[in-house]
């Protein structure tokens, strides 16, 4: 121990010396600028940005592309100024019809019908973006994209212990395009219907009919002012079974399309779906009521009231009328 401590102690003594001898010279006196000069080889401090950085650039210490990638083909979207390949991006660029009963999405509308009683008309399903070219960001999605829709539609007979009464289920494959005015869209989907099973076992006489199509869609669609949008679409139907061929669809909506907060907003929205089956004579859909979105590229969440009337929501029994009036919850993405 003593040959470890013998250098240690030489080395201090020298340092003390030196330190003298230069406080000496300055009028310091030899124990504090042994001090500073301790202080000075340590350098006590707290941390600040300059401190910890050592490049004099504005740029970031880990500057790793890789850590920093949103998409999959530009991983840098300040650094391309404006358009780029995106992979699954945020939010759509043709949103679904609010008061479209047949469209993709997650509801349940709690109805009483003056023929049928109490039903619960529910839809599980959404949309998706898969790829677009476009702008990134949380503003309104403009550009070219390509997504995937689908969903099962149940009707639930809320007089008959929540019995199945039937189900649609529909998948689809939408191509749009468009800018915050105009948005198009051109589309391929599958719709097939079938009854329930407790329906069938209750009512062993009523006719079983494989209601099913495959449909090709165009739609424009127009926000003419903040919060405002008309559109109109066409459909024809290139396989079907029991379906005939033509469709129209249109409608107009006010609500709000950007930020909410949680306070929300008010909305307001009709469509109509006219059919060749049933001799163009559709349905007629109104709904109001208050939504909240967090961004003009987000989905919106919605509460309110539904009217109902004209021809079958569920097209196992398209050829009956309903009217019906109730409450419903929709998220839209």
């Amino acid at each position: 121990m003593r040959r470890i401590y013998a250098p240690l102690i030489a080395i201090v003594l020298t340092l003390a010396l030196g330190s003298a001898q230069a406080a000496a010279a300055e009028g310091v006196s030899a124990n504090d600028a042994l001090v500073n000069d301790i202080a000075k080889s340590i350098q006590f401090g707290p941390l600040s940005a300059a401190s910890v950085a050592t490049d004099e650039s504005d740029e970031p210490i880990f500057a790793d592309e890789c850590v920093q990638t949103t998409s999959l083909f530009a991983p840098d979207p300040a650094a391309t100024g404006g358009e780029q390949w995106q992979l699954l991006p945020r939010g759509l660029i043709y949103r679904p019809y609010l008061a479209g009963v047949k469209e993709s999405r997650m509801a349940g509308v709690w109805n009483y019908d003056n023929g049928n009683g109490r039903i619960w008309d529910i839809t599980l399903g959404g949309q998706a973006p898969l790829v677009r070219y476009g702008v990134p960001g949380n503003g309104r999605p403009e550009g070219i994209q390509i997504s995937i829709e689908g969903a099962g539609q149940v009707r639930l007979d809320r007089d008959e212990n929540c019995d199945v009464e039937a189900t649609d289920y529909r998948f689809g494959v939408p191509i749009t395009w468009g800018n915050a005015v105009h948005q198009n869209k051109l589309a391929i989907y599958h719709l097939s219907s079938h009854l329930g099973d407790e329906f069938l076992l209750k009512h062993p006489g009523f006719p079983r009919l494989n209601y099913s199509e495959n449909v090709l869609v165009y739609g424009h669609s127009v926000n003419p002012a903040d919060d405002w949008r008309v559109y109109g679409e066409v459909g024809y139907g290139f396989d079907v079974e029991i379906a005939e061929p033509w469709e129209f669809q249109f409608g107009v909506e006010w609500a709000p399309s950007t930020w909410t907060g949680f306070r929300g907003a008010p909305f307001f929205a009709v469509n109509s779906y006219l059919r060749e089956e049933v001799a163009f004579g559709g349905n007629f859909v109104a709904q109001t009521g208050w939504a909240w979105r967090r961004d003009p590229a987000s989905g919106m969440f919605r509460v309110g009231l539904q009217y109902y009337n004209g021809k079958n929501e569920q097209f196992s029994l398209f050829n009956d009328s309903e009217q019906k009036f109730g409450f419903g919850i929709w998220y839209d993405f």
